[in-house]
């Protein structure tokens, strides 16, 4: 039995536990598998409405009083979406790092992968060409945050 739009609210408000994610907008790196896992909670707590009918309202803006975790479910499905497409391990494990994170991201993936010399001359620099880096990801959005992915 699928309950009607209208009830999904009382069904909340009666739920006294609420299943809260482990990431935010505002990490600076995220897991796929944390979104995917995420993803799975909320459609468990929404199994008895019709998912498609809730999405089609509120994509028209007809349901004004949706719920906080149904409107989470539908922009964690938009951005699985759209990374899927770019991603072949999506499902398997794939970091978004945050824009503004890129950069640190990159420094310490090369200092875990590469011995850099300590005792370097002091005329001598390493530089790290980021913009070349970046060439190998692709720009999302998370709820009004930028995100880097892999493309694979």
């Amino acid at each position: 039995m699928q309950l009607s739009l209208p009830h999904v609210a009382n069904l909340l408000t009666i739920k006294k536990e609420t299943i809260m994610a482990n990431f935010t907008n505002n990490d600076v790196i995220i897991d796929s598998r944390d979104i995917l896992g995420r993803i799975e909670e909320l459609r468990l707590e929404f199994f008895e409405i019709d998912l498609q009918e809730a999405r089609h309202l509120w994509e028209t803006d007809r349901y004004k009083d949706i719920p906080e975790e149904l409107e989470e479910l539908f922009h964690l499905q938009d951005l699985a979406e759209e990374c899927e497409q770019y991603s072949s391990d999506w499902i398997y494990g794939e970091t978004l790092i945050h824009r503004d994170y890129f950069e640190q991201y990159m420094d310490e993936m090369v200092e875990d992968c590469y011995e850099v010399p300590k005792d370097m001359p002091y005329w001598m620099s390493i530089t790290i060409d980021y913009h070349a880096l970046e060439q190998d990801y692709v720009s999302v959005d998370f709820d009004g945050e930028e995100y880097l992915i892999r493309s694979v």
